[in-house]
């Protein structure tokens, strides 16, 4: 075990995997850095420090900088994956994806379905996501609720560093597109991490980040850390809180949730994205649907508002999930007693 940082995780596990597999490349906007040129502390491996080294390491048909052009690495990355190569691309900001919809929702995510299964398409799609640096309306948005709609992708969101690795590596191997979602006010936070170069978290597989058997609370990528932090300050006055990290939306671990709300009769969803057709209605919609006799209260949903992200510091605020409102949405489900 070693002690990094989330986007540590994130290069370690990519360069690792780039070692093993030479099909294993890199594209995107200025993951080489440094103007493309390899060394130098301009160097940096793109605005977000995730591929620091790979050029050096790995040479330009390898770590290719692309222009800026959503469309362009997203059909790259399927042409690549289609010839045989294992592609992990970077979308700077998840938000531009509407920019390569079609390549993604209409080409890459139905290759094998559409080829009757005789052909495979192992691309990974980095997207960093959300809110929290107020980077405004075009920079901040959670985008899970589109992707985890697509049939044929699967869809991660790891919130701890040993998650990034051990999700990642298994994207990377898989023989299925994979969204892999960064949030990245998590990209600084540190954790242990298994150091095993075969280590791999299998998909639809939820973690129990905390216990407890008043409420269940249900969420992913920087939300299970206000949810972990509101069970925590909960704990102090006697709940206990069910604190579920689904790590994948797609496949969603129904097992998990539904098992825990049995026990404790209230659910609680968390989710950055907006209110309307997002997990945390389709989660609400699943455990009404699968366990409404065990359920002892209205289910809440912590969510932003049916509006853009703003981008003054007092409004996102505002405007965000947070510990407290977790906090509040929980005692709301245990005034029904």
């Amino acid at each position: 075990m070693a002690k990094m940082m989330y986007r540590d995780a994130i290069r370690n596990t990519i360069f690792q995997e780039m070692q093993r597999d030479e099909r294993v490349v890199v594209l995107g906007e200025d993951v080489v850095g440094g103007n493309g040129t390899a060394g130098g502390p301009e160097a940096i491996g793109g605005i977000w420090s995730t591929s620091t080294g790979f050029y050096d390491a790995f040479g330009p048909n390898r770590v290719i900088d692309t222009p800026i052009s959503e469309s362009a690495i997203m059909g790259a990355a399927g042409g690549l994956a289609l010839a045989g190569k294992r592609p992990v691309a970077e979308i700077m900001f998840a938000d531009f994806i509407g920019v390569c919809m079609d390549q993604l929702w209409n080409q890459i995510a139905k290759f094998r379905y559409m080829f009757g299964g005789k052909s495979v398409c192992p691309a990974v799609i980095r997207m960093p996501v959300g809110a929290g640096y107020n980077a405004a309306a075009q920079h901040s948005q959670m985008i899970s609720q589109f992707v985890t709609n697509m049939p044929g992708i699967k869809v991660v969101m790891p919130t701890t560093p040993e998650d990034a690795c051990g999700l990642l590596r298994q994207a990377i191997r898989d023989d299925d597109p994979v969204v892999f979602l960064e949030h990245k006010f998590l990209y600084a936070m540190s954790g242990e991490v298994n150091e095993d170069p075969d280590f791999c978290i299998p998909f639809g597989h939820a973690r129990l980040a905390r216990a407890g058997q008043d409420v269940t609370i249900v969420a992913s990528g920087m939300m299970v850390r206000y949810a972990e932090t509101a069970a925590d300050d909960l704990a102090q006055d006697g709940i206990g809180c069910d604190v579920i990290d689904l790590r994948t939306t797609s496949p969603l671990d129904e097992e998990a949730i539904l098992d825990s709300v049995e026990v404790t009769g209230r659910l609680v969803v968390v989710d950055e994205a907006p209110p309307r057709c997002s997990l945390a209605t389709d989660i609400s919609a699943l455990v009404a649907q699968k366990a409404f006799a065990s359920l002892k209260a209205p289910i809440e949903m912590v969510t932003p508002p049916h509006t853009p992200v703003p981008f003054a510091r007092e409004l996102e605020s505002a405007y965000l999930p947070s510990p407290a409102k977790v906090a509040a949405a929980v005692r709301k489900t245990l005034e029904y007693r």
